[in-house]
């Protein structure tokens, strides 16, 4: 782990080839796990602000429940989380003729319907961000099997994984952090 302006950073951002796969996926990190993607405080204020512009958007389950809950819920821990449809897929989760999860956040943010492109939470994956008590953060590299097509791609594709997610730890972070982490770990 490499501390970078104020973030810990895990070496496999440097050393593991990662690019996600979701014709092989499916997108299986919207519909699998035990809680929502977490949200920020931010995210849920500027999705409450464009709930009417993002109902259309959504599938007639997350509809529901977003009608039902609200635009997040809450996690064990009591952390702020995106709803779930019956306790599965995320309630934003819209899925394609092929079957796959992809977001309807994002799908209206693209449209140029809401200013939110989708939770960081989601962005950042498959790093999860931390929040120390000595106000630092820590990004954690989260392993886990559904993302075996994505660990295949990548490493096909030689994508670091730093390269890989340039855009979410650039809107993270920023530009100039970002360039710290390339000058530190390639």
């Amino acid at each position: 782990m490499k501390l970078i302006g104020g973030v810990n950073v895990p070496d496999e951002l440097g050393s593991v080839c990662f690019a996600c796969d979701t014709t092989r996926c499916k997108g299986a990190c919207c519909v699998e796990g035990d809680a929502g993607a977490p949200l920020t405080e931010e995210e849920i204020a500027l999705l409450e602000d464009h709930t009417e512009d993002l109902i259309p958007w959504l599938a007639p389950a997350g509809r529901e429940v977003v009608e039902q809950k609200g635009m997040f819920d809450w996690d064990a821990d009591g952390s702020y989380v995106t709803p779930l449809v019956n306790d599965r897929e995320c309630a934003f989760a819209v899925f394609t003729d092929q079957g796959v999860a992809v977001c309807a956040i994002e799908q209206a943010w693209a449209a140029g319907v809401i200013p939110l492109q989708k939770p960081l939470s989601c962005h950042l994956y498959p790093l999860r961000m931390i929040q120390l008590d000595n106000g630092m953060t820590r990004l954690v590299y989260h392993r886990w099997s559904i993302c075996a097509p994505a660990l295949i791609r990548g490493q096909q594709e030689k994508i670091l994984l730093n390269r890989f997610l340039k855009e979410s730890l650039t809107r993270a972070f920023g530009a100039e952090w970002y360039e710290q982490l390339l000058a530190r770990i390639g």
